[in-house]
């Protein structure tokens, strides 16, 4: 079956992006001008196509600018296709397999990635939960730190081989609405305060509070509607309505996805593949999303942010 235009041609890409990103015609990104009558669109043997200037700022912009895509030598219906191949796999799509599908070297695709990984962070979230909703925390360990905290009573041995545990390894902190969207952070170290700040500005103080029996939730879980655990050390998983199975659930499709497709992350970059994961699961078919709204969704996060080759993290 062929393609979608928006994928194989360059011109119905960048109509798909204006249309996204532009619903109500041109914006100029430099001085914020959206007054059709003042911004005219270039067009001649010399001017590239979708270019417009803009007569309040004399600036000219096309629908890149103000984007993860701004400044971009790759054609742009490979960026739309990109896009569609990363929102669209549960677990991932490596670099190298977009190296494969797009024809661009890995080193390319590698950083398509990150742009792309970008425009799914998402920015200004209302908090999770509310009056009547069950919000679950949970921290997890993936991968070793790439800056491990030396105990001082161990005066800078490293642990025996074998070691089990979350010593040296990278924390993660992730807080899921049942039947609703998840946030997951990175902390260099899973204490008290840390955890705490992130799930007091993250979480709505009327919503009632699932966690384990871990006491790194027990001061903030009082600010809460209610506060239930479950005792996973004895056995303990599910007590009626209270369980942690939700943020688990997440936890398993991040580590299979992480461990399967992208093998290796450096601890620099591990929020941006936490954002990924947080943006499929949180836009995922039972809430409603399909494949399609899911990548316009993606495109539509690209507006507003830049990241360049100088900074990947």
């Amino acid at each position: 079956m062929a393609l979608p235009r928006i994928y194989t041609d360059e011109t119905a890409a960048r109509e798909h992006l204006e249309a996204l990103l532009w619903p109500s015609g041109p914006t100029c990104p430099h001085c914020g001008n959206a007054d059709g009558k003042r911004i005219v669109k270039l067009e001649g043997k010399s001017t590239r196509p979708g270019v417009y200037k803009c007569n309040e700022c004399r600036k000219p912009f096309s629908v890149t600018v103000g984007t993860v895509f701004e400044r971009s030598h790759i054609p742009l219906h490979q960026w739309v296709y990109a896009t569609h191949l990363l929102t669209t796999g549960k677990k991932g799509t490596s670099s190298h397999q977009l190296h494969r599908m797009l024809g661009v070297t890995y080193k390319t695709a590698w950083f398509m990635a990150h742009r792309i990984r970008e425009a799914m962070r998402g920015e200004g979230l209302e908090p999770l939960g509310g009056k009547g909703k069950v919000v679950e925390a949970d921290e997890t360990y993936f991968g070793p730190t790439e800056n491990p905290h030396i105990s001082p009573q161990r005066r800078g041995r490293p642990y025996k081989v074998g070691s089990r545990g979350p010593r040296d390894k990278r924390a993660i902190l992730s807080l899921v609405e049942r039947s609703g969207a998840v946030r997951s952070f990175h902390m260099p170290t899973a204490d008290k305060h840390t955890v705490s700040r992130i799930v007091g500005e993250n979480i709505a103080t009327e919503s009632r509070l699932h966690t384990d029996e871990s006491n790194l939730y027990k001061s903030i879980g009082t600010v809460f509607s209610t506060h239930k655990t479950v005792r996973h050390s004895a056995g303990e998983y599910v007590r009626g309505k209270v369980h942690t199975n939700t943020i688990e659930g997440y936890f398993s499709i991040f580590k299979r996805g992480m461990k399967g497709v992208y093998q290796h992350c450096a601890e620099k970059h591990l929020h941006r593949y936490l954002a990924e994961f947080d943006f499929r699961y949180s836009h995922r078919i039972g809430l409603g999303v399909d494949d399609t709204q899911r990548a316009a969704i993606a495109l539509q996060g690209a507006a507003g942010k830049r990241l360049t080759y100088r900074r990947t993290h």
